[in-house]
């Protein structure tokens, strides 16, 4: 049994570990598995995952030019932020946004991360992975990868079927800034690398450090209402975040509702939503997955009841033979706590 790393500070174990490519003849095509690196966006509802555990060795970090672009590839095992940093320095600009999100290389494209104003999809021109069904390494392009707000193939058609190995990102040399995010539009005529700062500044201050306080940083997505949901909410309270959607839609802030609802510091055993930001859920030490599992389902219930909007998880929920749906595995939870 092996240890698998998670930021929520949960003691979880797997059958065996996997180093990807250089173990890959151990792989068992007929048992389950997950890819972990820093584990910084899971939860682990049961104590032992009952398979594989394969981590990412890819550390290509590859530039190449065109007349007006870079094209960066970038091994699925590189640290996230580590390598914005490092291509910054390098004065290839455009992540400067995406700093300071948790995680590898590799995760980036399953979840489409965003933050800031920018999604990983916005720069992404490509992705290369080992698809398991054909045994073969293919190389998805930006539209193949079915990219949506925190949504990829890699979560759908091709959940456990496809190890990504690297991703190619386009990032072109005419570069501008992208101030579109509230507290970014201070900034006056920035550079990359006063965003890039600015961005780290805030996220400390507002995410607690999940080396000191265990946690897996935004537990929800901002939920996607329709037109008249929302003309709904905004009668309650005309104050709220929102968003126009190309759609028609409208997001609104998961944490403001949150917050509105009453919930900052609200506890379940030792799981607690943070005080400062109460999009995060954290560990106080002991807790167990599933504690923290019925702390979001109290904040899913309640947001409900007050607001008629539901909460999804953007954190994964991992079970013993995998990945479970994890809004289902929430709404469980609230009718065995009605019964």
């Amino acid at each position: 049994m092996v240890k698998i790393p998670n930021t929520f500070g949960l003691t979880v174990t797997a059958k065996r570990l996997i180093k990807w490519p250089s173990q890959q003849a151990l792989f068992k095509p007929d048992e389950s598995f997950i890819i972990v690196g820093a584990g910084s966006n899971l939860l682990f509802v049961d104590a032992e995952f009952d398979g594989q555990l394969i981590q990412l060795e890819q550390d290509e970090f590859i530039i190449e030019q065109t007349a007006s672009d870079y094209l960066v590839t970038l091994g699925a095992g590189l640290n996230w932020h580590q390598t914005v940093k490092r291509l910054i320095d390098a004065g290839i600009d455009g992540l400067e946004n995406l700093a300071l999100i948790p995680g590898t290389v590799g995760a980036a494209p399953v979840q489409n991360i965003g933050a800031y104003g920018v999604e990983f999809s916005q720069l992404c021109e490509s992705v290369t992975g080992y698809n398991l069904q054909t045994q073969q390494v293919e190389t998805l392009n930006n539209q193949q990868c079915q990219f949506a707000y925190r949504e990829s193939v890699f979560k759908k058609q091709l959940k456990d079927k496809f190890i990504i190995t690297q991703v190619t990102l386009r990032l072109t040399k005419n570069w501008q800034a992208n101030l579109s995010y509230g507290p970014l539009a201070e900034l006056n005529n920035p550079t990359a690398i006063q965003i890039f700062e600015q961005v780290c500044l805030i996220r400390q201050s507002k995410l607690p450090d999940p080396a000191k306080l265990p946690n897996a940083g935004s537990f929800f997505k901002n939920p996607v209402v329709e037109a008249s949901v929302f003309n709904q909410l905004i009668k309650q309270d005309p104050n709220i975040p929102n968003y126009p959607q190309a759609d028609g839609k409208v997001k609104l802030a998961a944490g403001y509702l949150i917050d509105k609802a009453g919930l900052k510091g609200a506890v379940y055993q030792n799981a607690k939503v943070h005080q400062q930001q109460a999009l995060v859920l954290v560990n106080q030490g002991g807790s167990c997955g599933v504690e923290i599992a019925n702390l979001a389902a109290m904040v899913r219930q309640t947001v409900l009841a007050l607001f008629k909007v539901k909460l999804n998880p953007e954190v994964r929920f991992i079970g013993k033979q995998g990945e479970v749906d994890s809004a289902q595995f929430l709404d469980l939870l609230i009718a065995e706590n009605k019964k």
